[in-house]
């Protein structure tokens, strides 16, 4: 136990979100074409029982903070991020993060896809739309639960670390507040659908319940070098299935929390000419990718053991 703790600080140490000074790495886009809203040949059942969380949490972790829309006379300017046109108008997104004091170094949060105290945090993320490095921690993990237990003295989820303040901590609300007194507006501004206390978590379990612990079991698998990046918000169901995939194979990935809202998704329209999530970029491969499904079976065929 003592040797895979030693390891994994050392993962969580060396893998990070940079290029560690080898410079920008050229990304291949690859799958099929991205098709808003689509659901792939076979997947129907698979994206019904991932929209479970959608019914029992409401707008929690679809939104930022300060989400506010409007309607904008004119068609969509080019290459400007817009949910939709309609009737010669578009609407318009914006919201209060960028107001927000944000980390210098993405936080570290370990945690599990199955577990309701584990997504009232990560929900939380999307709320102040935190760029946050995941390390899995499934059951029977091998790496990320060790060290943990050896960090932190308990094997308790979800575990925070911020490099940038040097505090870790356990206890979701705990964890909760810290964010929104650190990087959002105070913790006397948490919403509602956050403080709700059992009610949250009955909520979150229940809508977490159809997809039967689905990301909550280790799957052997090859640790990459550095953290796949994703694109993603905690509502959507497309996401929700490719998380899942990451923490069943224990791959650390960075995510960068597009709710709605967030400037996260003009900056992907401005790199790929659309926004769809999930989108994926592996550093280790130079792989790029749309589509839910297509990212599956990617990270399935490239890191299962």
């Amino acid at each position: 136990a003592a040797a895979a703790a030693a390891a994994a600080a050392k993962r969580s140490s060396n893998i990070s979100s940079d290029d560690d000074g080898d410079g920008e790495i050229e990304y291949t886009l690859m799958g099929p074409e991205p098709k808003k809203f689509g659901v792939a040949d076979g997947e129907l059942m698979n994206v019904l029982t991932a929209s479970g969380p959608f019914a029992t949490r409401l707008v929690s972790g679809a939104l930022c903070e300060g989400w506010t829309p409007s309607i904008v006379e004119g068609p969509i300017p080019e290459g400007t991020y817009s949910f939709g046109e309609f009737g010669g108008r578009h609407l318009r997104e914006t919201s209060d993060v960028e107001k927000f004091p944000r980390p210098a170094k993405p936080l570290r949060l370990y945690e599990f896809e199955g577990c309701p105290f584990c997504r009232k945090v990560r929900e939380a993320v999307i709320w102040l739309d935190l760029d946050v490095e995941f390390y899995p921690t499934p059951q029977g993990g091998p790496t990320f639960r060790e060290f943990v237990k050896s960090t932190g003295g308990k094997s308790m989820f979800p575990y925070l670390v911020d490099p940038n303040t040097e505090t870790s901590m356990y206890e979701s609300d705990d964890i909760v507040d810290y964010l929104y007194d650190a990087y959002g507006p105070g913790k006397d501004k948490v919403p509602s659908l956050l403080r709700a206390g059992a009610l949250t978590i009955l909520t979150a379990g229940f809508g977490l319940a159809p997809r039967m612990g689905a990301g909550s079991k280790y799957k052997p698998a090859k640790m990459p070098e550095k953290p796949i990046t994703v694109y993603s918000y905690e509502a959507s169901p497309f996401c929700k299935l490719v998380r899942e995939k990451l923490v069943e194979l224990e791959l650390p990935h960075l995510l960068k929390a597009s709710g709605r809202g967030s400037p996260k998704r003009q900056e992907l329209m401005d790199k790929r000419g659309r926004f769809q999530a999930p989108y994926m970029e592996d550093p280790n491969t130079g792989v790029a990718m749309f589509e839910s499904a297509a990212i599956v079976e990617y990270l399935e065929k490239t890191y299962a053991a």
